[in-house]
């Protein structure tokens, strides 16, 4: 058991499922993190190991197969999960926001069809909002599905930053549809798009080009999705509801907030179990460097940071949990999660001089992977936004 980041108030079933994922990450995640890393190779094994676990199915209901937990209980795993390696916990990310979304939005039949398969990760669900030179403008969508007189939907555009791209098989799509409104929010609406994992033109009108190369977050695969004169019905649209795509989208955004903050945490809390190591093993001037005050005060430092945005991303969860408005408790927990994960690792990484700079140091890779968490699921910037607003209303005189 870590020392830090406990979570109080668990269920039995929750410590024990908790536990199970952080001894399969000590055992099976950790010793090989490394070198999949370095070969930007997709965890394959550790992907079907989680998938017999039934991580895939973790907040899908009973009666759809899955496990039924709360996005708590899946918070607490996507930690442990990046405590070992960050690109894992992708892995399941936008699978369970596509799954939360058709748990909340979804048509009976749309449940029926797809939540029994994404239960036992048969089908993978990603998720796509962001465009070219789109930035955090969401309601500026420009990919566009025009309805034709046969009551079809064509598809055109292209979609970025797509998590899970290639291995993904259901993507939740949100496109811009004229629904005779004048609000942008109200003409846009969510496509469930199903097509085969791969790259190259996967289905007609449909193109999945190769992985976008990054500075981190290696293994999983990140791409672009190109439409051109893709066919949809309208039974592809989620919930059969054209134009609530902007609002289905922010209610997965929030769970997909409190995923990033749990990874962050996952992230800072590795850093930190790296660092208290290393400086207990490390000898200057005939001590451990553990014993120097300007260590020791980092030590607490970064200690404290982990503790912290650990207690904001449980109570984050917990307020969605409860069915009460998270987006502020959410918004605070990504930003703040994030800009620690950040500073620790990166204290981390002074603690460990100049092997931290060698790859055959694990800091080297975290302190590559740390910086996506300042940006995935939107800016620390787009949060202060979503902050300041909710409490200048909340405030107003």
């Amino acid at each position: 058991m870590t020392r830090l980041a406990q979570t109080v108030g668990l269920t039995e079933t929750q410590y024990e499922i908790v536990d199970a994922v952080r001894v399969f990450v000590d055992k099976e995640i950790i010793p090989h993190a490394q070198e999949l890393e370095r070969a930007d190779a997709y965890p394959t094994k550790i992907v079907e190991a989680m998938r017999e676990m039934g991580l895939f199915g973790l907040m899908i209901p009973e009666e759809y197969g899955g496990l039924g937990e709360s996005l708590l209980t899946y918070a607490l795993c996507v930690e442990e999960l990046a405590r070992g390696w960050m690109s894992v916990s992708g892995v399941i990310n936008t699978h369970f926001i596509v799954a939360y979304m058709l748990c909340r939005h979804g048509s009976a039949e749309q449940k029926q069809r797809f939540l029994p398969a994404m239960a036992t990760g048969d089908i993978r669900g990603a998720f796509s909002m962001s465009e070219p030179e789109l930035g955090s403008d969401v309601a500026a969508i420009r990919t566009r599905a025009v309805r034709d007189s046969a009551g079809a939907y064509r598809i055109s555009g292209q979609k970025m930053w797509l998590t899970n791209g290639a291995t993904s098989t259901l993507v939740a799509t949100l496109v811009r549809t004229e629904e005779g409104s004048d609000s942008r929010h109200r003409n846009l609406s969510t496509f469930l798009i199903e097509k085969p994992a791969g790259f190259g033109e996967v289905k007609p009108g449909l193109t999945i080009p190769g992985k976008l190369e990054k500075l981190g977050y290696k293994g999983i695969d990140t791409t672009e999705m190109i439409f051109d004169g893709y066919v949809a019905s309208e039974d592809d649209i989620l919930g059969n509801a054209p134009g609530q795509g902007f609002f289905q989208m922010m209610d997965g955004v929030e769970v997909g907030r409190v995923n990033v903050s749990a990874r962050a945490c996952g992230v800072g809390l590795r850093a930190f179990e790296l660092a208290v190591r290393y400086a207990q093993q490390r000898h200057t001037f005939g001590k451990p460097i553990s014993s120097h005050q300007a260590i020791a005060f980092q030590l607490a430092e970064m200690a404290t940071k982990v503790e912290a945005a650990h207690l904001m991303m449980v109570n984050a969860a917990r307020l969605k949990d409860s069915g009460e408005r998270n987006d502020v408790a959410a918004g605070m927990a990504k930003y703040m999660a994030s800009e620690l994960c950040a500073e620790v690792t990166q204290q981390s990484f002074r603690i460990h001089g100049g092997y931290g700079y060698s790859k055959e140091y694990e800091i080297e890779r975290l302190m590559r992977d740390a910086p996506f968490l300042l940006i995935g699921e939107g800016t620390s910037e787009i949060q202060k936004s979503i902050i300041s607003r909710n409490l200048l209303s909340e405030y107003a005189l």
